[in-house]
């Protein structure tokens, strides 16, 4: 059974995904062309909706059973937020670094993305190897 905090998380996970949901139709409206977007806005806009709905996702798998991972402390924390603090940095570097009128390459906010990755990642990791080990203990 995940720990309560998890539990809330994941419970707030799943209405984050709402606004994953109407950001499909944002993106809808963009692919229609109701709302104008260059070429390098709708393919960031594209993959930031897709890295948001994966992320959200993947956040609750691993909240589901990180309570059986071999971590404490930081790591523990790290495995747990790595990934949810993921899908709100990478879909953030992808919308805002396209933001104007007809950019022809990404701004600055570019970096939100990077560092995205480098949560998501240590996330990863970190969570791989402590439930390998919980479940190596566990046997």
């Amino acid at each position: 059974m995940p720990d309560p905090n998890d539990l809330i998380l994941i419970g707030i996970l799943l209405l984050a995904l709402v606004t994953v949901e109407s950001g499909g139709y944002f993106l809808t409206r963009v692919v229609r062309g109701h709302v104008p977007a260059n070429r390098l806005q709708g393919n960031f806009y594209r993959a930031g909706h897709a890295h948001a709905a994966v992320l959200l996702v993947l956040s609750i798998v691993i909240l589901s059973v990180i309570s059986s991972a071999a971590l404490d402390g930081f790591w523990m924390q790290l495995a747990r937020l790595g990934v949810p603090i993921a899908a709100i940095l990478m879909p953030a570097g992808f919308f805002l670094s396209v933001l104007g009128t007809d950019p022809q390459r990404p701004n600055r906010l570019i970096v939100l993305l990077w560092v995205g990755v480098v949560s998501l990642t240590a996330a990863l990791i970190t969570a791989g190897i402590g439930l390998i080990m919980g479940g190596v203990a566990a046997l």
